[in-house]
């Protein structure tokens, strides 16, 4: 599988459960999101518009995702929503590992980030990001066609940490397939 095709298979609306562990405050909280994850092809005018904010040539972009979500985090119901672009940038020389271009916010206040993403042997996604103040690393993997499950590990520059795991089931039940040009010929 190929970083296209992961962003394809995560395309819909998911449920997610998660648990995150601060241990510095030696806590945990919960929380549960509902997600739909949007795959935009590579010419999608937000694709480009990312490009163009990291002066990157948009042709490199291999496709991007939109990702809003729509929560509660315990114990307090504190309600969580918001929104992410993400786009993945080819490496010419290695199509399993690439750039990876993010947008977080609304549009008065996109803060970029750059990182970078592999893809595993056993088809699973790390995503890393990282800059002056922070240090994540998330990897995404789906037990079935329905079920995504995620952790992830966040450290930040004044020593604070977090550590997360996800459980997202598909809303709707499984995606239909993509058909192929060939199918699609055929019919």
């Amino acid at each position: 599988m190929d970083i296209v095709e992961f962003f394809a298979q995560s395309a819909g609306k998911w449920s997610s459960l998660r648990t995150s562990h601060h241990p510095a405050l030696k806590q945990q909280e919960g929380g549960k999101s509902d997600l739909q994850i949007d795959l935009l092809e590579k010419n999608d005018p937000a694709v480009i518009q990312l490009c163009e904010l990291y002066k990157i040539d948009s042709t490199t972009a291999l496709c991007g995702v939109q990702i809003a979500w729509n929560g509660t985090l315990e114990p307090k119901q504190q309600k969580r929503s918001g929104s992410t672009v993400l786009v993945a940038i080819a490496n010419p020389e290695n199509p399993k590992v690439g750039r990876l271009l993010r947008k977080v916010g609304p549009a008065t206040e996109q803060v970029p980030g750059t990182g970078r993403y592999e893809m595993g042997s056993g088809d699973e996604l790390t995503l890393i990001i990282e800059d002056n103040t922070m240090y994540s690393r998330e990897r995404i993997w789906f037990e079935s066609p329905n079920v995504r499950l995620r952790h992830n590990i966040l450290k930040q520059s004044d020593g604070f940490g977090m550590a997360s795991f996800c459980s997202e089931v598909r809303m709707g039940g499984a995606k239909p397939p993509t058909p192929t040009s060939d199918a699609a010929t055929n019919s």
